[in-house]
């Protein structure tokens, strides 16, 4: 079990940047893939991004690829979502998500989800 806590959401205008942060408290962090999801109202919970316990890969939804970047500090517990450029489209309440797969990467062992922190771009 990981305990996930989002931070850094808030009110910006159309073409601005956002932080989002996502502490963990959990003896196995990098063990879990981490990730980003959003959820606007109304509308389905959509895959934002991801990146490997490692660091070493990451994926991005293609209508944040090339303006959204995801980053993970293992030593402190941390994943993060810096968005640049962002659009109205991209408002909604962002949840992180830490998740263990077993040996071939095709079942979720584990799923833990962050309480959401709400993005809201003014256009």
């Amino acid at each position: 079990q990981v305990q996930l806590v989002e931070s850094g959401g808030g009110l910006v205008e159309a073409g601005g940047s956002l932080r989002l942060s996502c502490a963990a408290s959990g003896r196995t962090f990098s063990s879990y893939t981490m990730g980003w999801f959003r959820q606007a109202p109304g509308k389905e919970r959509e895959f934002v991004a991801r990146i490997s316990w490692n660091g070493g890969t990451t994926y991005y939804a293609d209508s944040v690829k090339g303006r959204f970047t995801i980053s993970r500090d293992n030593a402190k517990n941390t994943v993060y979502l810096q968005m640049n450029s962002l659009k109205p489209e991209d408002t909604a309440v962002y949840y992180c998500n830490a998740r263990i797969f077993n040996v071939d990467y095709d079942r979720v062992l584990i799923s833990s989800w962050g309480q959401g922190t709400q993005v809201t771009v003014s256009s």
